[in-house]
């Protein structure tokens, strides 16, 4: 499998390429993007080949009968991760982010508090924000150039009205892997103040070389507040099936999902169930081992490029294909430094600020892409910021 030649998805309705030029004023024509997460390749042969028997067969009905799909997903979970899952435990939903939009509509009302680790994925802010409750930003601690937690501050914050905590893990931007400790710390930290863990996971298979993903689910005593959201969808770059699994092993937040999903009348896409059916498999498996080795060496000429130029700091990533990078020791405002990567290397980055607290002089740079596309950008970056060196 390579990973070097990738089809051109300009004009080709992709919002990642389609609409940098609206979003950051890059054109597509001579611009990169790497902003949306999503990647370059092209799904595994195995996903292909699904979506192709689909449209040999012709007749695209409703989908009945999901057992092999659940017990593709408890394949993937026990062989990949270790986890031994029900399949009575998972739903369905319409990609994670309508995970964490269930989620909040179910285990929560109006007003209440629901705790983010900023900087963090900005669709969670959005979706809560949008549902009438409050993001609590608990912002992690920078230390030097590693995300960690301080619990003793976010204690300290609580008021008593939040009900639920967001943790992304592995973490999105900052690329940590949690450990096995401070996994224990989120438990504690929500065990004291009644809060339903939502632990999304999508990134789990998209560790680095020497990184081991530990599910949340790992952590003793936690079951009764705990729901586990995964997805093929990053990991085999298939976002457009919007396919994701909210997996509940507890009989009780199990039953108030389910009554919410029953609610709304929300049901699977059928091109996503077989998509994902077919991604885990033992073909699906070895080209996400391929794919992790090509990201990790793509991680190092983006991180070796970036971190020559003075100022700039590309924070270590242990999982993920997105670095985040810090640009405050340059000396520049914001405004300048956007303007550089944007007019100057005409690359289409993700803003900091839209991550939340902490993320004011960062960019995120997606490199899930062909190395010559890493190489490129290394190269306009530091020409763009040649008056440094």
């Amino acid at each position: 499998m390579t990973f070097d030649n990738t089809p051109d998805r300009r004009n080709t309705h992709c919002v990642k390429w389609d609409g940098m030029e609206a979003a950051y004023g890059v054109s597509p024509d001579d611009g990169l993007s790497m902003w949306v997460a999503d990647m370059e390749f092209q799904a595994p042969p195995c996903v292909q080949k699904a979506v192709q028997d689909m449209v040999d067969h012709g007749v695209y009905g409703y989908f009945g009968d999901e057992t092999k799909y659940r017990d593709a997903i408890g394949w993937w979970m026990d062989t990949r991760h270790n986890w031994q899952i029900d399949p009575s435990w998972v739903f369905t939903t319409h990609g994670l982010v309508n995970g964490a939009a269930m989620c909040v509509d179910a285990f929560t009302k109006p007003g209440d508090g629901i705790v983010l680790f900023t900087p963090v994925y900005h669709a969670f802010a959005r979706v809560i924000n949008a549902a009438d409750r409050k993001v609590v930003e608990c912002p992690l601690v920078n230390n030097a150039g590693r995300y960690e937690m301080d619990f003793e501050a976010y204690d300290a914050q609580m008021t008593g009205t939040e009900r639920m905590v967001i943790l992304c893990s592995p973490h999105n931007p900052g690329g940590r892997v949690w450990s096995h400790a401070e996994l224990q710390a989120v438990a504690a930290f929500a065990e004291r103040h009644e809060l339903i863990i939502v632990s999304d996971e999508i990134h789990h298979d998209l560790t680095m070389p020497g990184q081991t993903h530990i599910p949340m689910t790992h952590i003793s005593g936690i079951t009764d507040r705990l729901v586990m959201m995964t997805a093929t969808t990053k990991t085999f770059n298939i976002a457009g099936s919007h396919s994701g699994n909210v997996i509940i092993e507890d009989p009780d937040l199990r039953a108030r999902f389910a009554k919410r999903m029953a609610g709304l009348g929300l049901s699977a896409n059928s091109f996503g169930l077989f998509m994902s059916t077919a991604a885990y498999s033992p073909e699906g498996a070895a080209w996400v081992d391929e794919l992790c080795a090509y990201l990790d060496t793509n991680r190092k000429i983006l991180d070796a490029g970036l971190n020559a130029i003075p100022g700039v700091a590309s924070m270590r990533l242990e999982s993920t294909y997105l670095a985040w990078v810090d640009f405050s020791n340059t000396g520049m405002a914001p405004s300048e430094f956007i303007d550089r990567v944007q007019s100057r290397a005409k690359i289409a980055a993700n803003h900091g600020t839209t991550f939340g607290k902490g993320g004011e002089t960062f960019l995120r740079f997606n490199f899930g892409a062909p190395r010559a596309q890493i190489e490129d950008a290394v190269a306009r970056l530091q020409d763009a910021f040649s008056d440094l060196q």
